[in-house]
């Protein structure tokens, strides 16, 4: 079992920076691979951003946030990061942690895939 607890969301304004923390619970954190995923209202769920298990030197991100946001991880804290810069209204959403076990990278998109999810942390970008 992994529990995941996201946090640093909150209200900027547009063109503005903003990272967000994922704090994973259990010894293997190393072993998963971690994603980043939004759900804005009315909206279906959507992927952002995904980093594989171990070393982290795979990353993959959405089209619509390529070039503006960045993925890591630190697995002696437990932690995966998202930073996000250049901020969008269109960025608006609850962006949610998600772990899965060594997915492949062609499954990276699908939140099907990931086991564990974290609760939410809602990101406002005003215009």
């Amino acid at each position: 079992q992994v529990q995941l607890v996201e946090s640093g969301g909150g209200l900027v304004q547009a063109g503005d920076s903003l990272r967000l923390s994922c704090a994973a619970s259990g010894r293997t954190f190393s072993t998963y691979t971690m994603g980043w995923f939004r759900q804005a209202p009315g909206r279906e769920r959507e992927f952002v951003a995904t980093i594989n298990w171990w070393t982290g030197r795979s990353t993959y991100y959405a089209d619509s946030v390529k070039g503006r946001f960045t993925i890591s991880r630190d697995n002696a804290k437990n932690t995966v990061y998202l930073q996000m810069s250049s901020l969008k209204p269109e960025d608006t959403a609850v962006y949610y942690c998600a772990a899965g076990g060594q997915i492949p990278s062609r499954w990276y998109t699908r939140d099907d895939k990931y086991d564990y999810w974290g609760q939410g942390t809602q990101v406002t970008v005003s215009s």
